[in-house]
């Protein structure tokens, strides 16, 4: 079975010489559907950016990223843009929900962008606000949303069609202990629906939400644990390199 995301051997390369650093160093990463993956480590790791060219929102310096097993570097870069619309959905710390639309508008207007009639987006974008208990809010524009209320407009937006990966960087990172965990939780819910998801957080006890946990340190993966027991468990992991 071909799975919804694979980097191998990624590496990502800013500037040149004395200037060089090296976000990435020769990461291998799958990600099956239906799993939801957590990844963590310190500050500087690389946790942004390789959700960044796992989304192509930036490409990697060598190595190849399958989404769906196609190559993005193989494909031009208007089929790229169609796959990412299409296939990933993004989840992003500050929301990134357009100001001058309503919750159903920002959910809506993927759809709408892929060609789908305007009848049967709007219904479609109801359906996956309805999944996050924010229908009743879907007149209403971002800033009159609390947080949490966005985070889960900005989810919707995210799941809504048939994508089949979901990146999330620093979800929870704007929401207080309880909103954070219903995030977790729906980003789990997405995945139990044949999703597959990605997470960047630096939170164990957030983190302890996923099938598996991958520790970044200086661009590389120095460990992983599938099946996290417990908070704790997490951090003494993350530790041991």
């Amino acid at each position: 079975m071909t799975s919804a995301l694979e980097l191998r051997q990624v590496s990502k390369v800013y500037g040149s010489g004395p200037n060089e650093v090296r976000a990435l160093d020769g990461v291998d990463l799958s990600v099956e559907r239906e799993e939801l993956v957590a990844v963590m480590g310190p500050s500087g790791s690389g946790k942004s950016t390789l959700v960044t060219i796992a989304g192509s929102l930036e490409e990697a310096s060598s190595g190849q990223v399958l989404v769906e097993g196609v190559d993005l570097a193989t494909v031009s870069r208007s089929d790229r843009s169609k796959l990412r619309r299409r296939s990933i959905g993004y989840v992003f710390q500050d929301f990134n929900l357009l100001p001058g639309l309503t919750a159903l508008e920002n959910v809506t207007l993927p759809l709408e962008l892929d060609g789908v009639r305007a009848r049967t987006a709007r219904r479609t974008a109801l359906g996956a606000l309805e999944q996050l208990d924010v229908a009743e809010r879907a007149d209403r524009f971002p800033d009159e949303l609390s947080g949490g209320e966005r985070q889960r407009v900005a989810i919707a937006r995210a799941i809504v069609g048939e994508r089949g990966l979901l990146l999330a960087d620093e979800p929870t990172g704007a929401l207080d202990s309880v909103n954070g965990e219903g995030v977790m939780r729906l980003l789990r819910d997405a995945t139990q629906r044949g999703v597959a998801g990605v997470v960047v957080t630096h939170e164990a006890h957030l983190a302890s939400w996923a099938d598996r946990v991958v520790f970044l340190r200086d661009g590389h993966v120095v460990d992983q644990t599938v099946a996290p027991p417990g908070p704790e468990s997490l951090l003494a992991a993350g530790d041991r390199r």
